[in-house]
């Protein structure tokens, strides 16, 4: 699907038809703040596309209306506050498609919930809720969580982003005719999503008017309302791509496990197998690689794919790595081709999404996790923090929960580690709290 913002803060959307039917899954997530109507929208995702049992229909159904938030928000907790606190994930399919759905928490507190679903989602749909925002003012703001919400999504890559305007059928007023006031409602909150997109540099794959509620625009499209004449959320989904694969010329692995065979009739010829995702590239026999940490090296005799069948295995897909001669390898420890210009450091920048209740503040050691390696590590300064209202860069000396900012990093041992913008799988880390074990923070190396 190719997307274009309009001046007027429309998007025009062509879709691909030929391709649909033709991809994987597609695994999404829905956020934004609180009420937005998140868990509803995806209920009605559930109903309109008849993924739900009647017998299920008929336990979240009261005074004959259904409840449709009731049929992600499956916590104790959840039901009697009427609020998402945990990623609740959820299947379905169309006649084109397969999804794998996410359910994120609207509240700041668990902004850390919503980080770990977006980390590996394909796309993401942010809810905004019309009824909460200056709607009939062209200069309007987007709430502090939404724009937070969105901010993360640019910084852990997300590729597609649908931005869906609900509760538009709940606009009414005065001066004007109901259909009136939604239709100047969308292009005002429209106009405001694209001011903020073009400040943090986010490409809108759609911008789509929805009632969640009533279902519309959501499977089947409504005409002729508020000026849009796009496809509904279910057609764009259905046409998006899955996230593609960092494209590496040089082969790296970090391993997950190591197997030992001790029977030399084996596949493995009595060798250790090193097993773990590819991170980069493409592992083949015959490549040169170096070990980290250390200065060996060794030459790659056999790769086995996950059913040990031996060939070429690319990014993404895990691979079991024979080496030529014995070589001590543990879990954490990196193979590299040997031309790889990757850089080993003890020292790195990143942009840290705080998510501990604790403020973080330099000096501190936790323990981080950058692919399968744990490292001790300290917090030796806060470069700013990023201001989710105005995106300004502050000087700080601490972030409070849920903050964003920029941090230096010092290891006790050097990582092989890629900038995050070039790698998902070497540019990211987690901060452990060392007393707690909560995990504190998400790190983007940047």
């Amino acid at each position: 699907m190719n997307s274009t913002i309009l001046n007027n803060g429309e998007v025009s959307n062509t879709v691909n038809e030929s391709n649909l039917g033709h991809l994987a899954a597609l695994k999404f997530i829905t956020c934004g703040s609180v009420d937005d109507g998140k868990s509803t929208l995806i209920g009605r995702l559930l109903v309109d596309s008849k993924a739900v049992l009647q017998d299920h229909l008929a336990g979240i159904e009261s005074h004959g209306e259904i409840d449709l938030a009731m049929l992600t928000d499956g916590l104790s907790a959840e039901r009697e506050q009427g609020i998402t606190i945990d990623v609740a994930y959820r299947y379905f399919s169309t006649e084109s498609r397969k999804f794998i759905i996410g359910d994120t928490p609207g509240h700041e507190q668990y902004t850390r919930n919503m980080v770990t679903a977006a980390s590996s989602a394909d796309a993401a749909v942010v809810l905004i809720d019309a009824t909460k925002l200056d709607w009939q003012s062209p200069t309007l703001e987007l709430l502090r969580q939404t724009r937070r919400h969105s901010l993360l999504l640019k910084l852990l890559r997300v590729p597609s982003v649908i931005f869906t305007i609900n509760k538009l059928d709940a606009i009414k007023s005065a001066s004007l005719s109901d259909l009136e006031a939604q239709a100047l409602a969308f292009k005002n909150i429209s106009a405001a999503i694209n001011r903020f997109a073009t400040q943090v540099e986010i490409q809108p794959t759609a911008l789509v008017p929805i009632s969640a509620l009533k279902g519309w625009n959501v499977v089947n499209t409504t005409k002729a309302w508020c000026d849009y004449s796009g496809p509904s959320l279910i057609q764009l989904l259905e046409s998006l791509s899955n996230t593609p694969v960092d494209s590496h010329a040089h082969f790296s692995q970090s391993v997950q496990w190591v197997e030992k065979f001790h029977d030399s009739s084996t596949t493995a010829h009595g060798r250790r197998i090193f097993w773990g995702k590819v991170s980069t590239g493409t592992a083949k026999a015959g490549q040169k690689v170096k070990i980290f940490p250390g200065t060996q090296t060794a030459v790659i005799a056999q790769v086995l794919n996950t059913i040990r069948v031996p060939g070429e295995v690319s990014e993404g897909q895990s691979a079991g790595i024979i080496l030529d001669k014995e070589v001590d390898i543990s879990r954490g420890d990196a193979i590299i081709d040997a031309d790889h210009p990757i850089q080993a450091s003890r020292e790195v920048s990143a942009v840290l999404a705080w998510m501990d209740d604790e403020p973080l503040v330099a000096g501190r050691m936790y323990h981080a996790l950058h692919a399968h390696k744990w490292v001790k590590c300290k917090v030796q300064k806060i470069a700013y923090k990023i201001d989710i209202n105005t995106l300004e860069q502050t000087p700080a000396q601490e972030l409070a929960p849920n903050e964003i900012g920029q941090v230096v990093l010092v290891l006790q041992q050097e990582i092989p580690a890629l900038k995050y913008s070039e790698s998902r799988n070497l540019g990211a880390m987690i901060l452990v709290d060392t007393a707690s074990h909560r995990t504190s923070a998400a790190v983007l190396i940047s």
